[in-house]
């Protein structure tokens, strides 16, 4: 089956992607990026991941997504405890203008971060029309970081960067959202749909 894989630069998410294509999927990889939050340079770690992550996978199309005007948006509207959910819902949100996909791939383990509860998942995950799969939902961290240093991602995952999901968030972000706050939340954004459709069409698109 075809499937979108979010990832992040952090340790996890290019875990998750290795583990479907293992079990034969075929994966392309997405990354939304702000740069207000990160240089260039540092962008050129995703890329080192996405090369890595094609030695596993030939061909392999790596999505590099503009984020930052959705972000500005959320930002106006959104309260900071609401933010991290509310952005990862629109990058369940880019995959769905993506399209050509069966599912979409997250790097999710359950209660390792505030947006990795049970709740938080449940809000974030209904944002997408594509089944999501979470290979990692119960792996402990230290099974992840084994894995990542077998496949030879761990050493690029710990380069410094900074994920666009933290970007003008709470110090305590929402730990156990509610699917009508985050909903009623999200409907404050204006021309959502046409935020989502211009991150797509403005995405560069790199093949390994």
């Amino acid at each position: 089956m075809k499937m979108l894989s979010l990832i992040s630069g952090g340790i996890d998410s290019p875990v998750a992607a290795y583990l479907m294509m293992r079990r034969g999927h075929e994966i392309r990889a997405v990354h939304a990026f702000n740069l207000t939050s990160q240089s260039k340079q540092m962008l050129s770690k995703i890329k080192v991941l996405g090369k890595k992550l094609s030695e596993y996978q030939k061909p392999f199309l790596l999505y590099l997504l503009p984020f930052g005007d959705i972000q500005k948006e959320i930002i106006k509207c959104i309260k900071p405890r609401f933010r991290m959910i509310i952005y990862r819902r629109f990058m369940f949100r880019i995959c769905n203008e993506i399209g050509n996909a069966d599912a979409v791939i997250t790097g999710d383990s359950l209660g390792q971060v505030a947006s990795q509860t049970l709740a938080n998942l449940k809000c974030i995950y209904e944002a997408s029309k594509l089944p999501v799969v979470s290979p990692l939902i119960s792996m402990n961290k230290q099974e992840v970081i084994d894995i990542a240093k077998r496949i030879g991602t761990y050493n690029i995952s710990i380069l410094p960067y900074t994920d666009c999901c933290s970007f003008m968030i709470a110090k305590h972000p929402e730990t156990h959202a509610s699917l009508e706050d985050i909903k009623e939340a999200e409907s404050r954004v204006d021309n959502a749909n046409d935020l989502v459709r211009a991150a797509v069409k403005k995405a560069e698109q790199i093949r390994f």
